[in-house]
């Protein structure tokens, strides 16, 4: 059984309930993030939920379909022209909806997977649970533009621990992706859980160490929120250039946002 399923149910079920008082309008309003709106969110998340489950049902439809988005993405220059071209338009409360149908039964469908099932994806395989857990992480990095744009206040709990381990686990591919040697020895990691727990990973290293915040921690590796605008205490050359990069996605190395500019807005409207 794997409980992250259900962890990447309800983090997607909290974003519904923050969006569902939206009218159609709404969803034009335009984020933080790369001026994506919250339509361009929810179909980004429907999509990629959708080839993800794919993987797991059909994976000659996944290829043709990630083949089909590719396509229309180099013609476009435009992940989310290429994501609204794979979804037809599908925008506002209907996308809403059927966001929300398909993630429901898809994380019902993952739950009773076998955790250590190998899965293709666009680049290396990866097992049942890193695919619904990649799922989980993408659906709260994502929200945050949302929570940001609405001026609303994250509550978290300790599912975003998925979010923590996919950040540790790619320390290494952060520097593989930039092409720059995988420095050494690994930052020590210890973070204060939403429940107060404490979270620590690697050896006892007095040079280098993370501490602090787990959900900043998060925002940090998913690329939601610069280093300087967190509480983090980095020590050491190699945290502190891993958090500078530090990137927990698949795809090109991508520059996390300059500092002051992904906050949450005060005097939403």
């Amino acid at each position: 059984m794997l409980k992250e399923a259900y962890d990447f149910r309800d983090e997607s079920e909290a974003l519904y309930k923050l969006i569902e008082p939206l009218n159609e309008a709404d969803y034009d309003r335009v984020t933080l993030f790369k001026d994506w709106t919250i339509n361009d969110v929810l179909q980004h998340l429907h999509f990629f939920n959708y080839a993800a489950d794919l993987t797991r049902t059909d994976e000659e439809e996944f290829k043709r379909a990630y083949a089909e988005l590719s396509k229309v993405r180099t013609e476009t220059d435009s992940i989310v022209i290429a994501t609204d071209h794979m979804l037809k338009g599908l925008k506002g409360i209907a996308l809403r909806d059927a966001w929300r149908d398909y993630y429901v039964e898809m994380a019902e469908n993952f739950y009773n997977e076998d955790p250590k099932r190998r899965l293709i994806w666009v680049g290396p395989t990866m097992s049942a649970r890193s695919s619904i857990s990649a799922r989980l992480m993408e659906t709260w990095s994502h929200a945050q533009e949302v929570y940001d744009l609405l001026g609303a206040e994250r509550v978290n709990t300790d599912r975003i621990k998925s979010i923590v381990v996919i950040g540790i686990n790619t320390f290494g591919w952060t520097f593989i992706n930039r092409k720059e040697p995988i420095p050494g020895p690994v930052p020590h990691i210890r973070l204060t859980a939403p429940s107060g727990a404490i979270w620590e990973w690697n050896a006892e290293n007095e040079t280098d160490r993370i501490e602090g915040d787990a959900a900043e921690f998060c925002q940090v590796v998913a690329q939601t929120r610069n280093i300087a605008d967190t509480k983090l205490q980095v020590s050491g050359d190699i945290a502190t250039r891993w958090m500078s990069v530090a990137q927990c996605f698949a795809g090109i190395p991508r520059t996390p946002p300059a500092p002051g500019t992904r906050h949450i807005n005060r005097t939403p409207a």
